[in-house]
């Protein structure tokens, strides 16, 4: 049972399948997941070296459709969906009135009038609440899929290789944040060029009921390239190395998308109001003068791994917060994403520490992301 509340866990499609692998499982935001089936350095090297394959069902899938449904989403989000072609899908953010992050999103434009926003699963059930809402006065439908779905994820060198195997859709032409209608071993699907490890791969969105027949014939189609079920604790390290954000530690309703360095997403220029821009102009404002505090990365002089929560120290006082830590097992070393103070987030800086139950741990400062794969 989920430690928040009563209600049973939620099971994937492939829920069976994971524990005939031996899985070890975990409540993740409600879900029954996978957290590892061995070794997660393994899963974590498979997926920068070969490939790894993810279930990744827990995931929100919400429905936008309609003539308003572009004027909606602009309306609701902070970046400029209307200008997204067909077939393409845009990272994006909704906000609060007083620009705080409700959740990081990718939207796929699926048709003219049809989109597809993905949650994240611990923030879904706030997201659609938040569309349903600001749908008032638009001529668009906002529909909870949820259901509809299981997603599929392959990571990693080899994945265009093994997918490649198993359609005819244009993988090659497929671009880096594009989506398209295809088959995969004969089970229809969208084929998305996204991720959250860093690597080259694909998302692929299928009926729940095609879920056990297509991870079986990926895993048969990957066995000679080294792919590997991976769990959600490689796939933490891996978005980790990768500097990329995960609701809840980098980012919060306390945080703005300009808080958090990703001010880039929120497109002040496309026609009409969206909720929070008021707020998140100031933010823009302060942000361009003087930030309170700016996400960085530390990489640890030793063995001793920080955690989120931890506090980030200099000349004897608190500067700063880990937001997330872990052993990388690309670097061999332990790293850590962390808010400090500006005056301290210069790569190099001297004398910063990370207090470990008491213990100040010398860490280096870097620029993020730690790991970039060659393209």
């Amino acid at each position: 049972m989920s430690s928040t509340d009563s209600r049973p866990l939620r099971r994937t499609a492939l829920d069976a399948l994971h524990r005939s692998l031996g899985a070890t499982m975990t409540d993740f935001a409600g879900w029954d997941m996978p957290l590892r089936y061995g070794s997660e350095r393994e899963e974590h090297l498979a997926v920068r070296t070969r490939a790894g394959l993810f279930d990744l069902s827990h995931m929100g899938e919400i429905t936008v459709t309609g003539a308003g449904a572009a004027a909606l989403l602009d309306y609701a989000l902070v970046g400029n969906i209307g200008a997204v072609k067909a077939g393409r899908a845009r990272y994006t953010m909704i906000c609060r009135e007083d620009g705080g992050i409700l959740d990081d999103l990718i939207v796929y434009r699926l048709g003219e009038t049809e989109y597809m926003v993905v949650a994240n699963a611990s923030n879904a059930q706030v997201v659609l609440d938040a569309l349903v809402e600001r749908s008032a006065g638009f001529d668009a439908e906002v529909r909870d899929d949820r259901d509809a779905y299981a997603l599929i994820a392959v990571q990693g060198p080899e994945s265009p290789g093994i997918l490649k195997g198993l359609t005819d859709a244009d993988l090659d032409g497929l671009k880096y944040y594009a989506g398209l209608p295809g088959t995969v071993a004969g089970v229809p699907a969208l084929i998305a060029r996204t991720g959250y490890t860093g690597e080259d791969g694909f998302e692929l969105f299928v009926k729940p009921e095609h879920a056990v027949r297509l991870w079986q014939a990926l895993t048969e189609a990957g066995a000679g390239a080294g792919l590997v079920p991976c769990g959600l604790s490689c796939r933490d390290t891996l978005r980790l190395e990768a500097g990329m954000p995960l609701y809840g530690h980098e980012l919060t309703t306390g945080l703005t998308p300009f808080d958090a360095g990703l001010g880039r997403v929120v497109k002040f220029d496309k026609e009409g109001d969206f909720v929070g821009r008021a707020a998140l102009e100031r933010a823009a404002a302060r942000a361009g003068q003087n930030p309170p505090r700016v996400l960085v990365g530390l990489v640890a002089e030793g063995r001793r791994v920080p955690r989120a929560g931890y506090p980030v120290v200099a000349g004897g006082r608190v500067i700063g917060e880990v937001t997330s830590g872990a052993p990388s097992p690309t670097l061999g070393k332990p790293i850590a994403m962390a808010y400090v103070d500006a005056a301290h987030a210069a790569p190099g800086t001297p004398g910063v520490g990370v207090d470990i139950r008491g213990t100040h741990e010398p860490y280096e400062v870097v620029a993020l992301p730690f790991y970039q794969r060659q393209k």
